[in-house]
C-alpha cells in the first residue's frame, strides 16, 4: 500500500520539471502543458468521493485491484503516448485511477491493523510516504528527465505497479462488501466536469491564433452550469456523494474553503519555480531538479516540525502563519524574476513556499476534520483532499493562465501570477481568521 501511495504521490509532481522538455517534443506552449499538470488533479480530486463509495460498495479489494490497474495502464499510456492529446488523457486516466484505488488502500490499512499503536504506525508511514512521494517527484524528474528522457518519469513507475498488483493479489484478503446502496454517478460525473470545463475555458481563451474562438464562452457557461447541476442532484440524490448537510458545519466549510484557496497558490508557485529555471534561466532538467532539492528538504522539516506545534498554538494560529509565509514566498518570486537573478536566487522562495504548505495545510487538515463522528469522518477527510486537488488545480489554471496570456502590456507574467495567487491568499487568511481559536491538538495526537 505504501508503495502504491508512493508513486501516486510522485506523479502529483514529477512532471514539473519535465513540462519544457514535453513541450518542445510536442511543440505545444505554457497554455497547454496545464492540461499536464491539472488534469491529473482534478479527475483524482472530482473522483475520489466515488472511488470511497465504490469500495463501500463493490469490495475494497476489487476495487483495489481495478484502481491501480487503471493507474498503471494510464502510466504506461502516458510514457509511450504519440501526441500530446494522447498524454492529456493518460494524465485524466491516472487521475481516475488514483481516486479509484487510494481510498480502498487506506480502507485496507485500517481494517487490517487494529485500533491502537500498530494502526498508529501503518498510518504514520503511510503519511511519511505520501509526503516524501510528493518531495521527490520534483528530484526524480530532474535526474529522469536529463539521463533517460521525460517518457520515463512515467514508465518508471509501471513495474512497481505490477508488484503491487501481485501483493494485492496474494496478500489482501477478500471480504464481502457490507453496503449496496446506489452510486450517486451523476454527482461524480458533474463534480469532475465542472473543474474540467473552467480549465479548457481558460486555457483555449489565453491561446492567441484559436480556430474555435467560440469555445472559452461556452465551456466556461458550461462549467457555471455543472456546478449548479452538482448543487441540485445532490440535494435530490437519496445517496449524495456529498450530503448537503455537511456544508451545515461552518468550521468545515472554512477550513475547506482555505484548503482550495491555499492550494491555489502552492501549486502555483511548483509551476512557477519550474518556468523561471528552464524557461527564463534556461537550466536543463537536472540543474533545475537539483536547484529545487531545498523545497524537499524543508518540506519534510516542516512536516515533521508542524504536528508538535499544532498541539501548542492551535491549528488556526498554524493557518494564519502557513498564509503568510505562502505570501511572503509568490513576492519573492515576483521579485526574483523582475531581477532576471540566477536560479539559486529562488531557494529562499522555496523554502518559505515549504513552510507554508507545512503549517498551512497540515493545520487545515486538521480543522476540516476537527468534531468529526464515525458516521460523517470519511466525507469530511474526502471532501478535504478534494478540495485540496481541486483548489490546486484551479489556482494554476486561473493564475498561471491569466498571467502567462499575452497582452500585458509587456507586465512580466511572474508578477502577475504572483499578484493573483496573493490576492487568493489574502482572501484564505480572511476565511481562515474566521475559524475557532480553540481549534487546537492535544500533542499527543500528531506523534
Amino acid at each position: 500500500m505504501a508503495m502504491l501511495q508512493f508513486f501516486i504521490a510522485v506523479d502529483v509532481t514529477v512532471v514539473n520539471i519535465a513540462l519544457p522538455s514535453i513541450g518542445a517534443d510536442f511543440g505545444v506552449g505554457g497554455h497547454a502543458l496545464t492540461w499536464v499538470v491539472v488534469g491529473y488533479t482534478i479527475t483524482g480530486g472530482g473522483l475520489l468521493m466515488l472511488g470511497g463509495r465504490l469500495g463501500d460498495v463493490l469490495g475494497r479489494r476489487r476495487i483495489l485491484l481495478l484502481g491501480t490497474a487503471l493507474f498503471g495502464a494510464a502510466s504506461l499510456l502516458a510514457g509511450l503516448a504519440p501526441s500530446f492529446p494522447l498524454l492529456v488523457a493518460a494524465r485524466l486516466l491516472q487521475g481516475a485511477g488514483e481516486a479509484i484505488a487510494l481510498p480502498a488502500a487506506m480502507a485496507v490499512i485500517v481494517l487490517m491493523f487494529p485500533e491502537g499503536p500498530r494502526r498508529s504506525r501503518a498510518l504514520s508511514v503511510w503519511a511519511a510516504v505520501a509526503s516524501c512521494g510528493l518531495v521527490l517527484g520534483f528530484v526524480f524528474s530532474g535526474i529522469i528527465t536529463e539521463l533517460f528522457g521525460w517518457r520515463w518519469i512515467f514508465l518508471v513507475s509501471v513495474p512497481f505497479i505490477l508488484a503491487v498488483l501481485a501483493a494485492v493479489v496474494f496478500l489482501v484478503p477478500s471480504v464481502r462488501p457490507a453496503e449496496r446502496t446506489p452510486l450517486d454517478l451523476p454527482g461524480s460525473f458533474l463534480l469532475t466536469a465542472a473543474p474540467l470545463l473552467f480549465t479548457l475555458g481558460v486555457v483555449e481563451a489565453g491561446e492567441k491564433d484559436s480556430t474555435l474562438p467560440w469555445l472559452p464562452p461556452v465551456a466556461l457557461v458550461g462549467a457555471i452550469a455543472a456546478a449548479a447541476l452538482f448543487i441540485g442532484a445532490e440535494r435530490r440524490s437519496r445517496n449524495p456523494l456529498v450530503p448537503l448537510r455537511f456544508f451545515r458545519n461552518r468550521p468545515r466549510v472554512l477550513a475547506n474553503l482555505a484548503t482550495a484557496l491555499l492550494s491555489a497558490a502552492l501549486s502555483t508557485s511548483f509551476l512557477l519555480f519550474t518556468y523561471y529555471l528552464q524557461d527564463r534561466r534556461g537550466a536543463g532538467p537536472l540543474e533545475a531538479g537539483l536547484t529545487m532539492l531545498p523545497l524537499a528538504v524543508s518540506l519534510v522539516a516542516a512536516s515533521v516540525l508542524v504536528p508538535r506545534l499544532l498541539g501548542r498554538w492551535g491549528a488556526r494560529v498554524c493557518v494564519l502563519i502557513g498564509i503568510g509565509f505562502t505570501v511572503l514566498a509568490m513576492a519573492a518570486i515576483a521579485l526574483v524574476a523582475a531581477l532576471g537573478a540566477a536560479g539559486p536566487a529562488m531557494i529562499p522562495a522555496m523554502i518559505l513556499t515549504a513552510a507554508g504548505m507545512g503549517f498551512g495545510i497540515v493545520g487545515l487538515q486538521y480543522a476540516a476534520v476537527s468534531g468529526v463522528t464515525e458516521d460523517d469522518a470519511g466525507i469530511a477527510s474526502g471532501v478535504q483532499r478534494a478540495a485540496d486537488q481541486l483548489g490546486g488545480a484551479t489556482g494554476v489554471t486561473i493564475y498561471v493562465g491569466i498571467g502567462f496570456t499575452p497582452g500585458w502590456g509587456g507586465v512580466d507574467p511572474f508578477l502577475v501570477s504572483s499578484l493573483l495567487a496573493i490576492a487568493g491568499l489574502t482572501a484564505a487568511g480572511f476565511v481562515a481568521g474566521r475559524l475557532s481559536a480553540g481549534a487546537a491538538v492535544p500533542e499527543s495526537e500528531p506523534g
